[in-house]
């Protein structure tokens, strides 16, 4: 803050979309999760118009006593679907999915599983668990064999894992750990937040990109991405969502998802089914700038994704290049301790569908400058 350079809760003048309004400062964004490109979408926004004047502004209680709506259960029946599982069950923040659902799956006798870079929600939902936790070391599969190999064959274990790791881009090495869920008799969830609208048959996510759907038990999602709106679903067999119905304490203590909100992600739904052409066009500006930044001379480490790491490995200069990428007119998201290591700090790039190559170009040369002037690239 004394230096300037303080880069968080800036303010946005408008929808989210490829370009922005903040301050009078008209920036490329590119620190968005809206991949789609569907917030800013009339029918996505219609939909959610006709909601509030059908159910009203929110439903005043929960799921659990008052606050179902004929809403609500139509896109658990569709997100069902679309992943590929029994039921569906949704929540009120993607947040609160993985909270509830980790929390509440094992006993004090059982172990949770992790990756050491899973989301925040994934570890807080494992510290309100009774259970045993352990950690493996980022996509290390012989440590997640060491953990598996410390817990009691009789008990239940449960592997939880982002599908993409939302800071990184790369994915999770999910036949392997397939493999040993099999092996030690465990049971995979798997957090798709970044992985809906971009990965697999019409976005249905990692799991279905390596066609593990069947074999992956439960399978996390959120609406605040690729569905452009706000909330969050878990998918498993019908008898795992009716004990989260009754036992996910932030499902049962949550006033449920707005009906705006819920039929926004309904519409963004159909959307990304109806034009494959839109995750066709996401993957081909995806693909342009993963190319552009490599010979630009960025290092971008492992990712598959959108979600695109240029590495600075110094917490101040991430601060630096943060406001002086801003200056140039490109929004960009600094990535700091504890969200990453001391010496992994860096900045993350994404895209959206919607993005195009002269935008891409206008970030990439922007970028270029800022990297060389703070000596980061030659």
């Amino acid at each position: 803050m004394e230096q300037g350079v303080y880069p968080y809760f800036r303010e946005i003048e408008g929808k989210q979309g490829t370009e922005v309004e903040m301050g009078g400062h008209r920036v490329l964004m590119f620190g968005s999760n809206a991949y789609t490109g569907l917030t800013g979408d009339e029918r996505v926004i219609e939909a959610g118009i006709k909601a509030m004047r059908k159910y009203g502004s929110g439903c005043a209680g929960s799921r659990f006593l008052n606050g179902t709506l004929d809403l609500h259960v139509q896109l658990e029946r569709e997100l069902a679907q679309f992943v590929g599982k029994d039921e569906a069950l949704c929540f009120s923040t993607g947040f609160s999915v993985n909270a509830g659902v980790v929390a509440c799956l094992t006993g004090r006798e059982d172990y949770i599983i992790c990756d050491d870079r899973d989301h925040a929600s994934i570890v807080d939902g494992r510290r309100l668990s009774f259970s045993t936790c352990l950690k493996y070391k980022h996509n290390d599969m012989a440590d997640l064999e060491r953990q598996l190999q410390k817990c009691a064959p009789e008990a239940v274990k449960l592997i939880v894992v982002d599908g993409v790791f939302s800071m990184e881009g790369d994915l999770a090495n999910l036949p392997e750990i397939v493999r040993l869920k099999h092996k030690y008799n465990a049971t995979v969830m798997v957090d798709e937040a970044h992985g809906l609208g971009v990965f697999g048959r019409q976005g249905r996510g990692v799991c279905d990109y390596f066609g593990l759907t069947d074999e992956v038990d439960l399978i996390m999602g959120t609406f605040s991405k690729s569905l452009a709106s706000i909330g969050g679903f878990i998918a498993a067999d019908k008898s795992i969502i009716n004990w989260l119905r009754h036992n996910a304490r932030t499902y049962i203590f949550s006033a449920s998802d707005t009906p705006a909100a819920t039929a926004c992600a309904m519409e963004a739904l159909h959307i990304i089914q109806q034009e494959p052409e839109r995750i066709k066009a996401l993957w081909d500006v995806t693909d342009y700038a993963l190319r552009r930044f490599r010979e630009a001379g960025f290092e971008i480490g492992e990712t598959q994704s959108p979600i695109i790491p240029l590495y600075v490995r110094d917490v101040d200069k991430t601060f630096f290049v943060t406001k002086m990428a801003f200056d140039a007119g490109v929004f960009i998201n600094p990535v700091i301790p504890p969200a990453c290591a001391p010496q992994d700090t860096l900045v993350r790039v994404a895209l959206m569908a919607t993005h195009t190559h002269e935008q891409v170009d206008r970030a990439v040369e922007a970028l270029v400058g800022v990297f060389k002037k703070l000596d980061i690239i030659k």
